[in-house]
């Protein structure tokens, strides 16, 4: 398999810069456009789902903005590119083992359960998991740039 010469190679790229985004921004959205389930909510907890769901796009956002910027302006600059995606993959990979984390944990019980998931629960864990396993082989190297291993002084 030839190694990229990209810290962030055509598929990483759709993954974070493309799919991320579109998730993240069509959950915002779908808070906002489908309220009347909502509303048997208490007041606190519909203003804390809409600010979650306004985080978790933002996060969509930064990923477009980083990223693309990484990509088109460090695309001769590979060990900067490096660290600076990894700079933002690394702390949303920490979100994703807490979230996966989290998201066990307060479900008590039933966590083990998984007959009595409801389907927004499955599609958050699996969601979660189309992010997480790109992240995990992003940091492993796979199929990308890493400096440690594909700079000039560590080719023999």
């Amino acid at each position: 398999m030839s190694r990229s010469r990209s810290a962030l190679p055509p598929l990483y790229y759709t993954i974070f810069c493309i799919y991320e985004p579109i998730l993240t921004t069509t959950g915002f959205i779908g808070t906002l456009l489908n309220p009347t389930k909502a509303q048997h909510l208490p007041l606190a907890t519909r203003v804390t789902i809409v600010q979650l769901a306004h985080v978790c796009g933002l996060l969509g956002l930064v990923n477009i903005f980083l990223l693309r910027a990484a990509h088109q302006y460090l695309s001769t600059q590979l060990a900067l590119q490096e660290k600076i995606v990894g700079a933002l993959l690394t702390p949303l990979l920490i979100g994703d083992i807490l979230h996966l984390v989290l998201t066990l944990w307060a479900l008590g019980d039933v966590r083990w359960n998984v007959s009595e998931w409801g389907g927004m629960l499955w599609v958050t864990v699996l969601l979660g998991f189309t992010l997480l396993i790109p992240r995990v082989t992003w940091h492993l190297g796979i199929g990308r740039y890493m400096e440690a291993r594909d700079s000039k002084g560590n080719r023999k």
